[in-house]
């Protein structure tokens, strides 16, 4: 445990430079103690570590010095800083190891390529709402060569041309300025702007991408978990959006939210069915959503899509009964 810290207390001298006793205390969760005691075992090793005195001081190690690190390529490396920036290290208890794992990441990048993985880790936000330790996901497929070419513009900040079906509209071909990708429940999203606007589109409908070689208008940095609250937030409350309070059996629970724009709340009926309340685009979205699944779900309110929904199954029976 103690190699691993002074491994750690290196790579955070070697990154930011001079710090002090206790900044350095707090980075690694020990005592102001324990740390001046792994600088004195450093020293004692050979590590050049040497001690600044005055307002300014603190610890710093020669410029020269190096570790030796397994070298990662840039993909690699922002894969682990995406996945290692998120919530599941602290809902597994691993949220110390975490921070020292990451930290030799950055130090295994070439020094080019250091700023640009941590910018580009800031572009990529994984599932900022889902309950890793209780709730079971369905991965929405996104083909590779899409995927990537949306990426692509993101991470590089070129405006990008998608080929994009939206619900009960035909496919078109917009040009946006990206802004990050989201997942949530295993959805993706791109966050974008269009003429000025807020826009985000769900990686699935994304039929083609292309980058563009033109720099995208977006802001130089980004809170990705923010921007997204607050689009999310708008979804849930503006526009023509409806919420529907249903019952669904819990093997299409996946399908049915894979519908919709949210989910806001969920809890289990005593006949072992789902009730859920979502959030759609519009009350065409909402009754073509729920229509789908058939016997397998029940809308509770509101009054007049369970009215809707009856009356078109009346219409389908009567057109199929014996009679007929």
């Amino acid at each position: 445990m103690r190699a691993d810290r002074l491994v750690s207390l290196v790579l955070l001298l070697r990154q930011r430079g001079r710090m002090t006793a206790e900044t350095l205390a707090t980075e690694l969760e020990v005592s102001t103690r324990t740390v001046l005691r792994d600088i004195e075992a450093l020293s004692a090793a050979g590590v050049p570590v040497y001690a600044e005195r005055g307002r300014h001081g603190g610890f710093s190690l020669l410029p020269d010095f190096q570790t030796a690190l397994t070298g990662l390529n840039h993909d690699e490396a922002l894969a682990l800083l995406v996945a290692g920036s998120r919530r599941g290290a602290q809902l597994f208890g691993l949220g110390s190891a975490l921070a020292s794992a990451m930290l030799k990441v950055v130090d295994a990048l070439p020094e080019g390529l250091r700023d640009t993985a941590a910018d580009a880790a800031r572009r990529l936000l994984i599932d900022p709402e889902t309950d890793l330790l209780s709730r079971r996901v369905a991965i929405e497929e996104v083909p590779d060569a899409i995927a990537a070419e949306v990426r692509r513009a993101v991470l590089a900040g070129h405006k990008l041309r998608i080929h994009y079906k939206a619900v009960d509209q035909p496919p078109k071909w917009r040009t946006v300025d990206p802004i990050g990708l989201v997942t949530v429940r295993e959805q993706g999203y791109l966050l974008a702007n269009r003429a000025g606007e807020d826009r985000t589109y769900r990686l699935s409908r994304v039929l083609a991408a292309e980058e563009l070689d033109e720099p995208a208008q977006r802001p130089a940095t980004v809170d990705l978990d923010r921007a997204w609250q607050e689009r999310n937030a708008r979804f849930r409350t503006g526009g023509d959006k409806v919420a529907v309070l249903v019952r669904v059996d819990p093997v299409r629970r996946e399908h049915l939210v894979g519908t919709a724009l949210a989910v806001c709340a969920e809890e289990a009926d005593a006949d072992g069915w789902l009730r859920l309340n979502v959030i759609f685009q519009d009350a065409r979205h909402a009754e073509w959503a729920l229509w789908q699944h058939a016997n397998d779900a029940e809308v509770l309110a509101p009054q007049w899509l369970r009215t809707s929904l009856g009356n078109r199954a009346s219409t389908v029976a009567a057109r199929y009964g014996p009679s007929s």
